[in-house]
């Protein structure tokens, strides 16, 4: 095969693996493809967490023999017990022609094992066609991966003049609906959805997925004192989902004793300064409780408290088409005294919806 064959049937793979958005998490999106004397005789994804692996449902939808053919996966097949057997022992079973893989998986239960067990089986290997596609379709999987916390998304909508709400604190409602789709979307594809106790008070919000079909995420709120009521949208609604309230040790006991009794689940973390939690302590429990990828959804405090903690990783802002003048900003101040000192944003998508401006970033560096 050639160096563009292979590439073709890579996106073909990568194209099966995102219909896996927002069904697989933590587990990563995956496809596959099978390929015999230049044609497709199978295909598969992962469709949803602790189902059966991309190249495993490949194998069973395939209606003919597979021995001797070449499978494209975007990721190496795993080689150890989870939810499911190994694929690669499935492989070796099949003994194909070839193996094409975007990427070694970064999981180190797996990390180039499985590569191994094929060459060491004689099966020619060849992985890195279209690795940066590959690892950039699953950027939250391998972060958390490498990283051993949450890929971490800060959401916001803004006007023109970067204010979230006016000065009477009304922010319904900036951007458009279908804007707000998109938001409910965004919502879907992430573990978590995460808001700080002055939100939740401003604007006692449900968090969960509605204006779309999709999964809801685990709701989190970080309320050090526990000021949010008992009768909060959030603590009532607990059959729609996971609900975790973050706080201190110095919370109202009781109080968090009647939240636990509702069904929320509490975490309480150290405080850096009276009143105020360490975010990274936080991110990093949320990590050893299995969530991948969290969506911060403002409002300007727990915005700019996630900054200056250096905790995000990418930035969704809706920007509509309207000035407010005076109101409360975006973002508060990072300590910043020089432009040179500014945060540096790579710009990785830029798109219209409806008179909205949604720009998609990665902070650099």
């Amino acid at each position: 095969m050639t160096a563009e064959t292979d590439q073709a049937y890579m996106k073909r793979a990568l194209a099966l693996a995102r219909k896996g958005a927002g069904r697989v998490s933590p587990n990563p999106m995956v496809g596959a493809v099978i390929v015999r004397n230049g044609r497709i005789i199978s295909e598969g994804y992962h469709r949803a967490f602790g189902g059966r692996h991309a190249e495993i449902n490949a194998i069973e939808s395939a209606a003919e023999d597979l021995r001797g053919a070449e499978f494209y996966v975007t990721l190496e097949p795993c080689s150890h017990y989870g939810k499911t057997p190994p694929c690669v022992d499935r492989l070796i079973e099949i003994a194909p022609s070839r193996v094409v893989i975007g990427t070694a998986d970064p999981n180190p239960l797996v990390s180039g094992r499985g590569i191994k067990a094929l060459k060491r089986h004689g099966i020619a290997t060849k992985v890195g066609v279209l690795e940066e596609d590959c690892r950039r379709l699953n950027e939250t999987f391998f972060t958390y991966m490498e990283r051993g916390t949450p890929f971490i998304t800060v959401k916001y909508a803004q006007t023109l003049d970067g204010r979230i709400a006016a000065s009477t604190g009304d922010s319904r409602w900036i951007s458009s609906l279908k804007s707000r789709r998109f938001a409910h979307r965004l919502r879907s594809l992430h573990d978590a959805v995460l808001v700080g106790s002055g939100t939740a008070l401003a604007d006692d919000p449900e968090l969960t997925v509605r204006l779309v079909r999709g999964r809801n995420p685990v709701r989190v709120v970080i309320d050090s004192r526990l000021r949010v009521p008992l009768d909060a949208h959030l603590f009532n609604n607990i059959k729609q989902a996971r609900t975790l309230a973050v706080t201190s040790t110095r919370s109202d006991p009781s109080k968090r004793e009647r939240l636990q009794e509702r069904g929320v689940d509490i975490l309480t973390v150290p405080e850096e300064t009276p009143g105020l939690l360490d975010l990274r302590e936080i991110f990093a429990e949320l990590g050893r409780l299995g969530l991948s990828s969290v969506l911060v959804e403002g409002g300007a405090g727990i915005i700019t408290s996630c900054l200056l903690a250096g905790c995000v990783d990418r930035l969704v802002v809706i920007t509509a088409p309207r000035i407010l003048g005076s109101g409360i900003d975006a973002v508060g101040d990072l300590g910043l005294t020089a432009v040179e000192q500014s945060l540096n944003l790579r710009f990785d998508k830029v798109s219209r919806s409806d008179g909205d401006l949604i720009i998609d970033a990665r902070i650099k560096g």
